[in-house]
């Protein structure tokens, strides 16, 4: 048996290459868009991708499996289980196949038993795998959001996400229910993951790749309650907001993704073309650092920095309907930017503009504008005299766990929703843990007609070392 696993690092994302050494056939379980890397890897070990198959319709990322299979000829096998209201709607294509409870994909001597695991979703399925060239007993198992490290997935996406009403509860009771039957194998068998640490499909994963049922049911704490009641309150409890495109991920992974046909880099534009695009009110997005923006941005780009928060915060805040251009220093950072707004379906990237954008927005409007910088202690004092109002743009969770009194409590992905509940009458004080997330935050506001913005540059962490006075609640004010 030969397992490659992929970790995408934006999406916290793991996928695997599972290949049979004498007959030189593959599978490729939970692909994302990235499918190159696939293909290379195969190429590199000898193998030939046969079989691609995932464990269920996702909602963090656009699925690779259907481009992977018709890239590679390969059986394309997909989850036949679920109700009829949440089920995969492909096209109809010859090498499509259901599978459901109990049935294997045989790649070689490597045989992959369907396991139906709903809770996460109603069509979720794990894959029970046995290498039989070394015995008929299960080796290994690939649980996608099933079971995590340290965790399980999450029931409540296809209602906080996708819509779909009344679902969270009854996901919630069939996850408990699958867990039963689960842990019936033996304590032996590995799990390998679909995501760890930072992802939003659960709310306390482990970093680790790789671990085992046993070492689970020891240290995971979905394994030790025994009662349904109690495993439903909490699992529900204290998830993260789920980001507002996993919807849209929903909708384009069970209607079945484009084919993209591999990633290209947009043309690069002179910067006079900066005007025409603000003047359209179009995408863009400036995706320098914070600190680089705040020395000098164009009102009217969102600020989305190139780092491990970049697909996050595009999906969260970009239109998927409008063209997309980019603000960047390198082509290379055009190029890992596309790549990580296609693993997320944002596909429309017309273009990208360089620093002669910023140059020919002075040479009209004489400097780029500024984010004002303020320490918590300076901040503090304006605040107790009422020169300032407090914007924190930190989750739900954060918020409970500790917060600056009297601050108004709006998440940086919620914005543009409750902007009517945002005061303007004062210079706003915006701010996030760190100071990452508030410097995005500015530059949404700006777009939305905020005009006296300033970032706390420590953010809450630096208010919180400085000993000021911090509040706690059971609840966030805005529960989202």
């Amino acid at each position: 048996m030969i397992l490659k696993r992929f970790y995408e690092e934006k999406l916290a994302q793991a996928s695997y290459l599972v290949g049979c050494s004498s007959t030189k056939e593959a599978i490729v379980i939970d692909a994302n868009r990235d499918v190159d890397q696939y293909l290379q890897e195969a190429t590199k070990e000898g193998l030939r991708i046969t079989a691609v198959t995932e464990t269920h319709i996702h909602a963090d990322y656009v699925s690779g499996s259907r481009e992977l299979a018709e890239r590679t000829g390969g059986r394309l096998f997909l989850s036949g289980e679920g109700d009829a209201e949440w089920q995969y709607a492909f096209p109809e294509r010859e090498n499509l196949v259901l599978v459901k409870h109990g049935d294997v994909i045989d790649v070689g001597k490597l045989r992959l038993e369907v396991l139906h695991t709903p809770g996460h979703t109603p069509e979720h399925i794990s894959f029970l795998t046995r290498d039989l060239s070394v015995s008929d007993k299960p080796l290994c198992v690939f649980t996608g959001d099933f079971v995590f490290v340290g965790d399980v997935g999450r029931p409540d996406l296809l209602e906080r996400a996708a819509n779909y009403k009344g679902t969270m509860e009854v996901g919630a009771r069939a996850l408990f229910e699958s867990l039963q039957k689960f842990q019936t194998n033996p304590d032996y068998l590995m799990i390998f993951p679909g995501h760890g640490a930072g992802s939003a499909c659960g709310k306390s994963l482990g970093a680790i790749p790789v671990s085992t049922l046993g070492y689970e049911k020891y240290s995971n704490w979905a394994f030790s309650i025994p009662e349904s009641k109690k495993f439903v309150e909490m699992i529900l409890e204290g998830q993260p907001e789920p980001p507002k495109y996993f919807a849209q991920m929903k909708k384009i992974n069970k209607l079945g993704p484009p084919i993209l046909g591999g990633l290209r880099i947009p043309p690069r534009l002179p910067g006079d073309r900066l005007f025409e695009i603000l003047e359209k009110d179009e995408l863009l997005v400036d995706i320098r650092s914070a600190g680089e923006a705040a020395l000098g941005f164009v009102p009217g780009a969102f600020n989305i920095p190139l780092d491990e928060s970049f697909t996050t915060w595009a999906g969260w805040l970009l239109d998927y309907e409008k063209p997309i251009y980019l603000l960047a220093n390198a082509e290379e950072d055009v190029s890992e930017a596309v790549r990580d707004l296609t693993l997320i379906g944002l596909d429309d990237v017309r273009g990208w503009l360089g620093k002669d954008a910023l140059r020919a927005y002075e040479r009209r409007y004489v400097a780029l504008e500024i984010v004002p910088q303020i320490t918590a202690e300076q901040m503090y004092q304006r605040y107790q005299s009422k020169e300032v109002e407090i914007l924190d743009v930190r989750g739900a969770s954060e918020y409970r766990m500790g917060h600056i009194p009297g601050a108004r409590h709006v998440p940086l992905g919620y914005l543009a929703e409750h902007v009517a509940e945002i005061p303007k009458d004062k210079p706003l004080v915006v701010h996030c843990s760190g100071g990452a997330r508030s410097s995005i935050g500015i530059s949404v506001l700006r777009k939305l007609g905020f005009k006296n913005t300033i970032n706390l540059t420590g953010g809450f962490m630096e208010y919180e070392a400085e000993g000021l006075p911090v509040e706690r609640e059971e609840k966030a004010e805005i529960g989202v």
